[in-house]
């Protein structure tokens, strides 16, 4: 996390969405050179090693399906009420995920058709999960 604000925001909504769920945050190294096939079979490989077979895996990447914050509510408890034991979001890197990521996962989900910067869709997803969690609760926040 290179800014400040970013962590602060990451942070801030790490702690709201603290009482509504139990939230692990596990970065993966970076692959990075010249080359993408390569930089997303490594990225890929040292996620799927991190994943347990009985996961809920949701891949963040923009070729995903959109959500609106209400749908997104909806799905995460559908996960929940199928006694998921814990679910999991990937941020696809720099190029995207390798296809054994695909595959792996059980949902792939877009922020936007944007390409947003790695920290600021941590940023965004973790304001999401704490947007869900209110909307799942009717609890105000929402709107």
């Amino acid at each position: 996390m290179r800014e400040k604000y970013v962590r602060q925001a990451c942070e801030d909504f790490t702690r709201r969405i603290e009482p509504y769920y139990p939230l692990d945050l596990l970065e993966v190294k970076a692959s990075v050179g010249s080359h993408p096939a390569p930089a997303m079979r490594e990225e890929s490989e040292r996620v799927l090693k991190a994943l347990h077979e009985d996961e809920c895996v949701w891949l963040l990447d923009r070729t995903g399906d959109e959500l609106s914050s209400e749908e997104l509510s909806r799905m995460i408890a559908a996960v929940g009420n199928a006694g998921t034991r814990r679910m999991v979001f990937v941020i696809a890197g720099t190029y995207g995920a390798h296809d054994s990521l695909r595959e792996r996962a059980d949902f792939v989900w877009s922020l936007s058709k944007l390409t947003f910067l790695h920290e600021w869709a941590r940023m965004i997803v973790l304001e999401q999960l704490y947007r869900a969690a209110k909307i799942a609760r009717n609890e105000p926040y929402h709107h």
